[in-house]
Formats: structure tokens, C-alpha cells, sequence
């Protein structure tokens, strides 16, 4: 099954802690500390990989974690870093952010890759926090944060050309007497369900030509495959508009001609103004004499593009069109197209959270709770049985205004201060 698009929980590797140790051997005079530092946490890292064609696995496992970096250790030894995660996505895969909805990454190219969730760093251990003051410093740094947010994976085809048009005109015959390709040919509407890839040989050249489902009126809004298909049409040069000039289906050729492009407009102008050719499908239907035929090709061609007679089956003016096509695509990529400004998702955010330092204070029935990242990492770091350690946590609520906030509260001698999932007894020192 053809998968392209696919939600998941990513969450990065938590940094270890430092370790808090003195070094204590016989005959060793001035062991002193040798806590070592944790090591980091392992990133999420998303990379592509030409042998995957579907999202197809990230519909059954959708929460992702790397390894947290090991916790450090006595005599100075460094913790193991976290191992990362590496997630394979077909080529062609972009990386969004869910929250924001602005594009992270676009994997374009086979083996690249992109970190989408940062490890923590590792804590420092004791040894880093001896000075000539404090020589025997009894804490240490807890390790950072792992990173979890949810990504959407969209995957677009990469094809050179693209094969658009109304159900049933004739695409997939189309691609299958052109290329090797082995798509299923019925005889009804939406046989192609999911975009089809074929490379496409012509005067010892060669490009990649996709059949992209069909196409209907008010596709751009969803209707039928609609959006599901229409995007990958984005990365496509040119494309090869094929009609049904027999109307065999019922419908008048010259609309089919304008609602497809109507439709490839309203979805993303930048994909309405692409170079594109007409093959007037079915023609051994009608005929090139044929006044219908004529009316077609005058009508399409005061548009600026050119039309062309063929029968997929038959192999009628294939040839003619792959030469224009190829043509058409040493135009398209001698003068391509303005690439559209993308508003990428700041991944400095990770590293430079303006909410990291805050300190939030609230009332929670007779219980005052304070709340904080950076608070939390200290608090995680503090050692309850070192006075020293005990006074730089305090000094740090105190300094952020928040003990000033609790009181404005209500905070009375006695009442309970609640900080994660420890309870103290407030005092006034006072």
C-alpha cells in the first residue's frame, strides 16, 4: 500500500547526570572529588534512503525515542553518550513540524539527513565545581532535557515529468508504452491510486515521468484524491496534460483542457504555470480530420501549447511527444522557475527557549506550586543533604521574584511550597 504522509512522537535521548564522588584510596594523599560528567543525550535523526518508497511503516509505530546518555561516574569517567536514533524515509520526504506547521527539512537526496530532536547535554559531575572556596563540593549538574515534539512526514515523488488529466484518459497506457513501468489498466475511473514511476528512454537520454492519479473538478479543495496526489505534482519540470479527445467519456475535451488547469492553478499557481504539453488522447477514435480534433487543437494552441494526436495503445505520436517533452525539460531546467520563499521552522529553539528560565508560581488548593525548566534542572541537580546546594536552589527562586509572587498569594509561615513532586514547609528566616 502507497503511504505518503504519516504523523509520529519524536523524543530525543535525556542527558546524563553528573556524579557526585570523592575519590577515597589508601596512600592517596588530596583525593578530593572526581565526579565525572553524564554523557549526552542521542538525537532523533531523520535520513533518506533511496530503497524506501512508502510511509508505510510509520502508520503502524508512530512514538520514537533515542537512547538517554549514560549518567557519570566516579575517578572522572565521562557516561556513555546516548545512541542515536536514525529514522529512514524514502527520498523525497519532508519533515514538518506539527505544532507550527512550517517545514523542518526537505529530503531531497539519498543519505541525506537532518537532526530533527537534539540530545540533552550531560551534566556536570563534582570535579567541575571545586574551587579554591569550595573544595569539596557535594553536588552536581543534572543532565539537560530530552527534546519530544510531533512531526508529519509527507512524501512528494521525485519525477521529472508529470502525467495529469480526468480519469480514464489514458495516462497509465500512457506510461507503461513509454517505460517499463507495469501500471493496472482499467477500463474505470481512479485505476491509479497511487502515483506511478517510470524512467522514460529517449536519443540516449533519460528522465523520470510519474502518472499521477486522476484529476477532478474541485480536486483542489480535497474532492475525490484531490490533495492527496495534487502535491506531487510540485516537484515535476513539465507536465504532459493528457486528454480524451474522442470524448468517449461523455465530456467535451475543451472543458476537460480548462478545468485541469483551473484545478492545477488553484491548488499552487507556481504548479499552473509549468510548461506543460497536450496529448490529444484517443485519437484513432475520431481522427486527426475530424472538425472535434480541429476544434481542440486551434482552441489549445491560441494558449501557447502545443497539442499532439496519440493513441497510448496504438503508439501513435508517442514518439513525437517524447521529443517535445524532452525538449521542453532542457528549457525548464536552463530557466527553472523562482523557488517559493519557505518559512522554515527555527530550530534554534531548542537551544534558546525564552520560556527555559521562567518560574511560574500557582495555587493549588492549600498549596503553593512553582513550576520551571530552569528550575527544574536545578532542582534536579540540588543535593538535599549539602547546605551549600540547598542555598544556590533557594537564592535562585529568590532572585527570580517568585517567593515574592507566592507571598502576594497568600504564602504564610507554615504553608506547604510544592516543587514537582517534593513538598517543603515555608519559614520566614526572617
Amino acid at each position: 500500500m502507497f503511504i505518503d504522509r504519516a504523523k509520529i512522537h519524536i523524543i530525543s535521548g535525556k542527558g546524563g547526570d553528573g556524579a557526585v564522588s570523592f575519590r577515597r584510596e589508601p596512600f592517596v594523599p588530596e583525593g578530593g572529588p572526581d565526579g565525572g560528567d553524564g554523557g549526552n543525550g542521542g538525537n532523533v535523526i531523520f535520513q533518506a534512503d533511496r530503497n524506501y518508497r512508502t510511509l508505510m511503516d510509520f502508520r503502524y509505530k508512530t512514538k520514537y525515542k533515542a537512547e538517554n546518555g549514560q549518567d557519570g561516574m566516579k575517578k572522572k569517567k565521562f557516561g556513555k553518550k546516548g545512541e542515536d536514533l536514525i529514522i529512514k524515509v524514502p527520498v523525497g520526504t519532508e519533515i514538518i513540524e506539527a505544532e507550527s506547521g512550517k517545514l523542518m527539512v526537505d529530503l531531497v537526496e539519498d543519505g541525506q539527513s537532518f537532526i530533527a530532536a537534539k540530545g540533552g547535554r550531560g551534566g556536570k559531575g563534582n570535579d567541575k565545581y571545586k574551587n579554591s572556596v569550595r573544595q569539596a563540593p557535594n553536588f552536581a549538574q543534572a543532565g539537560g532535557f530530552s527534546v519530544e515534539r510531533d512531526v508529519i512526514l509527507k512524501l512528494k515523488v521525485l519525477a521529472d515529468v508529470g502525467l495529469v488529466g480526468f480519469p480514464n484518459v489514458g495516462k497509465s497506457s500512457f506510461l507503461a508504452v513509454t517505460t517499463s513501468a507495469k501500471p493496472k489498466i482499467e477500463n474505470y475511473h481512479f485505476t491509479t491510486i497511487a502515483p506511478n514511476l517510470g524512467v522514460v528512454e529517449v536519443h540516449d537520454r533519460s528522465f523520470v515521468l510519474a502518472d499521477i492519479a486522476g484529476i477532478i473538478e474541485g480536486a483542489h479543495k480535497g474532492i475525490g484524491l484531490g490533495l492527496r496526489f495534487l502535491k506531487h505534482i510540485e516537484r515535476t519540470k513539465v507536465l504532459i496534460h493528457v486528454v480524451d479527445v474522442s470524448g468517449s467519456e461523455g465530456r467535451n475535451p475543451i472543458d476537460d483542457f480548462d478545468k485541469i488547469n483551473r484545478e492545477l492553478e488553484l491548488y499552487n499557481k507556481q504548479v499552473g504555470n509549468k510548461p506543460q504539453i497536450v496529448c490529444a488522447n484517443k485519437i484513432d477514435l475520431i481522427g486527426e480530420d475530424s472538425e472535434q480534433y480541429r476544434e481542440f487543437k486551434t482552441y489549445v494552441n491560441s494558449k501557447g501549447i502545443e497539442v499532439f494526436p496519440t493513441s497510448a495503445p496504438l503508439k501513435i505520436g508517442i514518439k513525437s511527444v517524447l521529443d517535445a517533452t524532452l525538449k521542453l525539460l532542457d528549457e525548464a531546467i536552463q530557466n527553472p522557475q523562482p523557488e517559493p520563499e519557505i518559512d522554515y521552522f527555527d530550530m534554534s529553539v531548542d537551544d534558546k527557549d525564552p520560556d527555559f528560565k521562567n518560574i511560574y508560581a500557582r495555587k493549588e488548593g492549600n498549596k503553593f506550586v512553582l513550576e520551571g525548566k530552569q528550575l527544574k534542572k536545578i532542582f534536579a541537580s540540588t543535593n538535599f543533604n549539602d547546605l551549600g546546594s540547598l542555598r544556590y536552589l533557594y537564592k535562585y527562586i529568590e532572585k527570580s521574584g517568585a517567593m515574592d509572587e507566592l507571598i502576594a498569594m497568600g504564602l504564610e509561615e507554615g504553608d506547604t511550597i510544592k516543587l514537582f513532586d517534593y513538598e517543603f514547609e515555608y519559614y520566614d528566616e526572617y
